[in-house]
């Protein structure tokens, strides 16, 4: 990291805050003229509205040098200040060493100097760096979001938007935010998960890794569900790496994030209103469209409204090897989800139907939870069974037991294999994959 470097390169002894990296100010005696100074040369730029459109070059010769003229700063403290506002004309502000540093997963600012960050699954404040004012993250969320087409302000006071990196930014304002600006950036990781890494960190186990290999292989219908930072849309790229390479897959997303290494793959966006509040392209229109498309499979970045009937009419047609997350709790309560975004569709179907519709359509539900350690497993596999008593039957083919808590906070636990062989080995036997014989006979 740029900071860390910074400080080893002068040999400067400082003592190592609760975040994994160092920042070159904690090194400075003067820090408080140092933050004076920046305030003084941030707000300025504030102030001018001085962007990257106006030299660099000149800026530092006239503003920097005025500003910091009759104080007796060393050449490093220049150079920190120089670096600080390269940042903010170039760059992103404050955040511009946290996104480029790649074992950051989530950066959030809930305040000028109230900054949080998701590191090796845990969140913790990161004390190293901040803002000036709330004009100052106001004018940083600005620039961010320029480059995109988008824009915020009092009448557009939220947005969410995908970086050109690929992360995905969210940011909301007075009158809607009663804290001042909220920022939430969570970071795009160049380097793709694989099912390997699930292995590693004990998300789940050999047999389940097979199990699920073969479930994408025999073309069942798959939901992936989850809380908010569980890794649901991990696990679906990692799953959908075992789609065969001689497939048309068809992803459709609100804010493009699989990356799917297959050759023939097309990949649609949804799009938001313009300024007329007119040419909004939902989920629901492209997964229309896409059956039009004459897709293998239809991969459904997340369904959370009225495009789940839609899902569901595909998988019930004939388009099976479908895969998508929701957001869901548990596999029942996903189920119960559906149900609610069917309805939303407005179909006057009655509820035995829209069940039936459902069991007819979902072969496979998979938990994924994020444990109070912070680290992410697959805690549940089921199956959907058919329809007893007018509700749906699901039975689990395997679980995470959760025992218990170490002194340190570790999750405690073990990965269980239930005693039964389930419906679907049938039907992936039936498809020529002979590969779980040693886990179910």
């Amino acid at each position: 990291m740029a900071r860390k470097k910074f400080v080893e390169e002068f040999d400067v002894q400082i003592e190592t805050p609760e975040v994994a990296y160092v920042s070159d100010y904690e090194a400075f005696p003067n820090k408080i003229l140092l933050d004076e100074l920046r305030t003084k040369i941030i707000q300025n730029l504030i102030d001018n509205n001085i962007t990257k459109a106006r030299d660099m070059t000149d800026f530092v010769k006239t503003q920097i040098d005025r500003t910091i003229d009759g104080y007796d700063l060393s050449n490093v403290e220049r150079s920190y200040l120089y670096n600080l506002i390269d940042n903010e004309i170039s760059g992103n502000g404050p955040l511009t060493e946290l996104l480029e540093d790649h074992d950051i997963t989530e950066i959030m600012v809930n305040g000028k100097d109230e900054i949080y960050i998701e590191l090796e699954g845990r969140v913790v404040r990161d004390n190293s760096i901040s803002f000036i004012n709330e004009d100052h993250i106001l004018r940083t969320i600005q620039r961010m979001i320029q480059p995109l087409g988008r824009t915020i302000d009092t009448a557009n006071p939220m947005v969410d938007a995908r970086l050109v990196d690929g992360s995905r930014l969210n940011a909301v304002i007075p009158p809607l935010s009663l804290n001042g600006p909220v920022l939430t950036i969570r970071k795009f990781k160049e380097e793709l998960a694989n099912i390997e890494d699930f292995l590693r960190t004990g998300a789940l186990t050999p047999y389940m890794a097979r199990f699920l290999e073969a479930c994408v292989e025999a073309k069942l219908n798959i939901i992936i569900c989850g809380g908010t930072g569980s890794g649901k849309t991990t696990l679906l790229n990692v799953l959908s790496s075992f789609i065969s390479p001689h497939e048309r897959i068809i992803t459709i997303e609100d804010a493009a994030e699989l990356r799917l290494e297959q050759e023939h793959v097309i990949s649609l966006e949804t799009r938001l209103t313009n300024y007329e509040g007119e040419g909004a392209i939902t989920i629901r229109d492209l997964v229309i469209n896409s059956l039009r498309m004459r897709p293998d499979r239809i991969i459904v970045g997340e369904v959370r409204g009225k495009e789940a009937f839609d899902m569901l009419q595909a998988m019930n047609t004939g388009h099976n090897g479908s895969l998508t997350t929701m957001h869901a709790n548990s596999p029942i309560d996903a189920l119960n989800r559906l149900e609610t975004m069917v309805l939303m569709a407005g179909m006057e179907i009655p509820i035995r139907a829209i069940r039936e519709y459902i069991e007819g359509a979902i072969n496979i539900v998979v938990q994924v939870s994020r444990l109070t350690d912070g680290r992410r497993k697959v805690t549940s596999i089921c199956e959907i069974t058919g329809i007893e008593d007018n509700a749906i039957k699901m039975e689990e083919i395997f679980t995470f037991r959760q025992d218990g808590v170490k002194e340190n906070g570790d999750v405690l636990g073990e990965f269980i294999l239930h005693d039964r062989i389930p419906n679907v080995y049938k039907t992936i036997k039936s498809r020529g994959i002979n590969t779980l014989s040693d886990i179910f006979e």
